[in-house]
């Protein structure tokens, strides 16, 4: 079998496991089921080994089924690095860009920054995966994750796009019915909003901890930021958010920034550029220029809340 077959059934296979049956990949390709199937068994033929466990119910991976798929991902990410090496030295803004980041910060400042980058470079197009999950460039085969917070020590490489801190704030309009937050521990005369999986250490959780729970006056929980942003801009209570979700708002007026004693101060952390390779391909230079050039420095939350233009 020639080594271009190879590596095509090793993607095949790859995405198999990933999707867990014949018929989803066949879908994803749009190809038959029997032809996923054949690439497979050519993959075990060539191997002298059964890569799947079959039943009418699943379709899991044998062990050895599970070492080739560690493999496979390094390899195949490899193989995508070194073609986007290779193009880089090129300097051809072209390609797919596959970028994974929090649906709120995707669809405010990564979707708006596109087209005048998609404009200047018709040889690019861009995948853009909005999830809340850590996504992992390297096993993913991403370009760039866009992480927020502080970085845990990893063989991965970042750079810093701007600083993030947490903001409490309110509707002026909850302000003059509830009244002012005099201080921390007067939240029970307030009504909250939070973040909505109860083991997310991020919103009120994270100043209160489990005392939360005892408060019990959280009248609004959703797992999206801006959800959480419009409820307290329609003025239903107290929200504790970063302030590039906020910091807009804040300035033009419709949210207040409260700082209650007994409020740890905010730290400052960082939204970082991740990625894989030590040399961003050209492709992601682009994008993270155009990004950088949208958010602005200082970013342009950071002005908002200044009063700044």
């Amino acid at each position: 079998m020639s080594q271009a077959r190879t590596m095509e059934n090793l993607e095949v296979f790859v995405d198999t496991v990933r999707a867990g049956s014949f018929s989803a990949v066949a879908r994803r390709r749009g190809v038959a089921v029997s032809s996923v199937a054949r690439q497979i068994d050519a993959l075990e033929e060539e191997l002298k080994a059964s890569l799947f466990t079959r039943s009418t119910r699943a379709m899991r991976p044998t062990d050895a089924g599970e070492l080739l798929f560690r493999r496979a991902v390094q390899i195949l990410s490899d193989l995508a690095d070194a073609r986007s090496e290779v193009s880089s030295v090129e300097a051809a803004v072209e390609g797919v860009l596959r970028v994974s980041c929090l649906p709120t910060f995707g669809r405010r400042y990564v979707v708006p920054c596109l087209a005048k980058l998609l404009q200047a470079h018709p040889g690019l197009s861009v995948e853009l995966d909005l999830t809340e999950r850590l996504a992992d460039p390297t096993t993913e085969r991403l370009d760039l994750a866009i992480r927020f917070g502080n970085l845990p020590d990893s063989a991965l490489f970042s750079s810093r796009l701007a600083d993030q801190a947490y903001v409490v704030c309110a509707a002026p309009d909850y302000l003059r019915r509830q009244g002012p937050l005099q201080a921390l521990d007067a939240l029970d005369n307030h009504r909250l909003i939070d973040k909505r999986r109860s083991q997310s250490p991020l919103g009120w959780r994270e100043v209160l901890g489990d005392d939360l729970l005892q408060h019990g006056c959280c009248v609004f929980e959703a797992d999206d930021f801006d959800a959480q942003r419009q409820a307290a801009v329609d003025g239903v209570g107290i929200v504790r958010l970063p302030d590039w979700v906020v910091g807009h708002d804040i300035g033009r007026g419709a949210l207040v920034a409260l700082h209650p004693p007994g409020l740890p101060a905010a730290e400052a952390t960082g939204i970082h550029l991740v990625r894989a390779l030590p040399r961003p391909s050209a492709r992601l230079k682009a994008f993270a220029a155009a990004l950088t050039d949208f958010v602005g420095r200082p970013a342009s939350w950071q002005r908002a809340m200044n009063g700044e233009a």
